[in-house]
């Protein structure tokens, strides 16, 4: 019995007591009842307090409308007890055979198990990353990048119509000093003072060179020109390929420029002109972001007539919309904090809503540790760390699950010994071992001649505590899905995942699953294979909603 069918069970007792008219309610019956597993495991398998949110809207007191239910609730099919507790919990206990059930149901639903269809007809506009392209991925950028797409991933797996975008920024100064450092490294002179360095930026100046010799003899505009095109497209083109090494594809790459040689930006003024939302103030123009909660209007069209930062910000988001996207969802670094309420009051400035409409996710900073110590230099980068030192040194797997595995609110300190490691202190490894292990019990059992066969499992041979915890945890997969979609939180998955890894662990410890020499295989053997294949799929579809493998053997 899963979560949501005791939820159906409840709602069903409640129903049967308002037709019998023991219980009278200002309103209906809820369509759902939320049940959670109790902290304490002697108070029985689930709990809820619905007892407590109806009974004085019953006029009763609380504890006796639970005894009602109560007692309503234990004549139900696969419910061995329900007990009141305090002012009126409710702590139920749920039959092995309904409790066993939920294996099976994991294992008829496959790879779909924990699906769900919250954001059905949405189209969501995901965009995350967006690394300037003058150098590669920095630590920051990669982050993004693992919770980017594991949380595109959730999007979809909840039913939402998802675009990963990325916004590509070829338009403003970073460009020209990008160029500017390029010139420089082709013709052997130091990078200009506000340029970039790095051994990346010779290597482009020299691949640009060789295709074109001429390049760095050329007069200065159009050596500038020629090593601003050339190095843009190089640069962009490692970045694609560093993300899609690193399991990170977008479906749209949206030039900056584009906003500005289409006049999209022209458009979304003139728009915001006829919803009477900017005025004209010392030869500028402004856009009332302090009517919405920003601490000042924000010049959008300066005084000498050059549109202002904000002016991309507006046509770009506006461009969303007229594409067709629901939800826009951006995620920034912990430098762009100050950002957010002037791109909120932008959003309710068009007539939308901030928080549905528009979406902005802060992450916070990345350190990584060797040997205690902090990383602070790249050989390849010069001044910051980038996605391949983070790869070469834990590789994509623990990389991508290391950077979800935390809330995007709090700064990580990664350390990288303790991410290379092939030791249980390792959250991806331990994880990834549990799936392997896994994977093992089942070949084992082929080789024995036992499958996992739904035919002839008997869930009431699931009798154990650990067995029963085992199965609870497994329908607990979806609404911690569910959860972590709502709340942007991919990491709510990989804590998940430990915590039944752990669990399964202590079931395998406890509970044998094969027989052993010449014993006969039994009906308990059956059913524990059962529901080793079950914990088998949970796991695999976990690691999927976090881009990482679900090895067979480690």
């Amino acid at each position: 019995m899963t979560p949501e069918q005791l939820s159906d069970a409840i709602v069903a007792a409640l129903t049967s007591l308002v037709d019998a008219g023991r219980v009278t309610l200002p309103d209906p019956v809820p369509s759902q009842v939320r049940v959670e597993r109790p902290k304490v495991k002697e108070h029985g398998d689930y709990a809820t307090n619905i007892a407590m949110q109806l009974g004085k809207k019953a006029g009763m007191n609380p504890r006796e409308f639970a005894e009602l239910l109560a007692a309503e609730l234990a004549a139900a099919d696969g419910i061995d007890s329900a007990e009141v507790a305090g002012p009126g919990f409710l702590n139920i206990r749920v039959s092995a055979g309904a409790q066993g059930e939920i294996a099976r149901h994991v294992l008829e639903a496959g790879a779909d198990y924990g699906r769900n269809d919250t954001y059905a007809g949405q189209r969501i506009n995901l965009e995350f990353v967006s690394a300037n392209p003058t150098g590669p991925i920095h630590i920051g950028g990669v982050r993004w990048a693992a919770v980017g797409d594991s949380l595109g991933r959730l999007l979809q797996f909840s039913g939402g119509d998802v675009t990963r975008e990325y916004y590509f920024n070829d338009h403003g100064a970073q460009i020209d000093r990008f160029a500017r450092s390029l010139l420089a490294s082709a013709r052997g002179l130091e990078a200009p003072e506000d340029g970039y360095g790095g051994q990346y930026i010779h290597d482009i100046a020299a691949r640009i060179v060789g295709d074109h010799p001429e390049a760095a003899s050329l007069p200065d505009a159009d050596a500038t020109e020629l090593f601003r095109s050339e190095g843009v497209t190089q640069m962009f083109a490692e970045i694609k390929g560093s993300l899609h090494d690193f399991g990170v594809d977008f479906d749209v790459f949206f030039h900056e420029n584009h906003l500005h040689e289409t006049g999209a930006v022209d458009r979304a003024i003139a728009r915001l002109k006829e919803l009477d939302k900017m005025y004209e103030s010392e030869g500028a123009w402004w856009l009332r972001t302090s009517d919405y909660g920003d601490d000042k209007d924000r010049v959008v069209i300066k005084s000498d007539g050059q549109p202002a930062y904000i002016s991309g910000d507006l046509a770009y988001y506006l461009d969303k919309r007229e594409r067709g996207f629901d939800r826009a969802i951006i995620m920034l670094g912990a430098d762009h904090h100050g950002y957010v309420s002037r791109m909120m009051a932008m959003c309710a400035a068009f007539g939308d809503e901030p928080g549905v409409n528009l979406e902005i996710l802060i992450g916070q900073m990345v350190n990584l540790l060797r040997e205690g110590q902090p990383l602070r230099m790249s050989k390849r980068a010069g001044t910051v760390i980038t996605l391949e030192d983070l790869v070469d040194a834990i590789g994509v797997d623990a990389s991508r699950y290391a950077l979800a595995r935390y809330s995007t609110d709090s700064t990580i300190d990664l350390d990288l010994d303790l991410w290379a490691s092939a030791s249980n202190d390792n959250p991806v490894y331990y994880v990834q071992y549990a799936h392997a292990r896994l994977s093992s019990i089942l070949r084992n059992g082929a080789d024995l001649g036992l499958a996992a066969d739904l035919a002839a499992f008997d869930p009431a041979q699931l009798v154990e505590d650990r067995a029963g915890a085992l199965l609870r945890a497994l329908a607990e997969f979806p609404r911690v899905v569910a959860r972590a979609a709502e709340l942007r939180e991919p990491h709510r998955i990989a804590r998940y995942l430990e915590e039944t890894a752990s669990t399964f662990h202590k079931f395998y410890d406890e509970c044998r699953v094969l027989p052993q020499g010449d014993e006969d295989p039994t009906d308990t053997h059956r059913a524990r294979l059962v529901l080793v294949a079950a914990t088998r799929q949970v796991v695999a579809n976990g690691l999927g909603l976090l881009g990482v493998s679900a090895p067979e053997r480690m």
